[in-house]
């Protein structure tokens, strides 16, 4: 069985090419469903006309099906609510970007 942990382990690699963070520590991932063998993944970027956006779901998508057991996955995309990297960033990347 596919665990959470698994799923946000994985992730975790995947960088925001523009910024060099990764995207789970930027607060990009809003959240993870697990039902079976079936991964949804709901996210958002950095903003709605990132250019980089559909490199950063595929390579999600990529990096989630290559965990043993997953089968499917979805990569949602949502911009509610809007990333604000001064309450969704972790401490780490907040002072990376000069917002402490």
């Amino acid at each position: 069985m596919v665990t959470q942990e698994q799923v946000l382990e994985a992730i975790q690699v995947v960088e925001d090419p523009e910024i060099g963070m990764s995207i789970m520590d930027l607060g990009l991932i809003y959240n993870t469903e697990i039902e079976d063998s079936h991964v949804t993944v709901t996210m958002t970027l950095t903003t709605p006309f990132c250019p980089a956006g559909p490199m950063i779901t595929g390579q999600v998508e990529s990096v989630v099906m290559a965990i043993p057991g997953v089968e499917k996955v979805d990569v949602d995309v949502t911009f509610s609510p809007p990333w604000d990297p001064k309450t969704m960033a972790s401490d780490e990347i907040k002072a990376m970007l000069g917002y402490w």
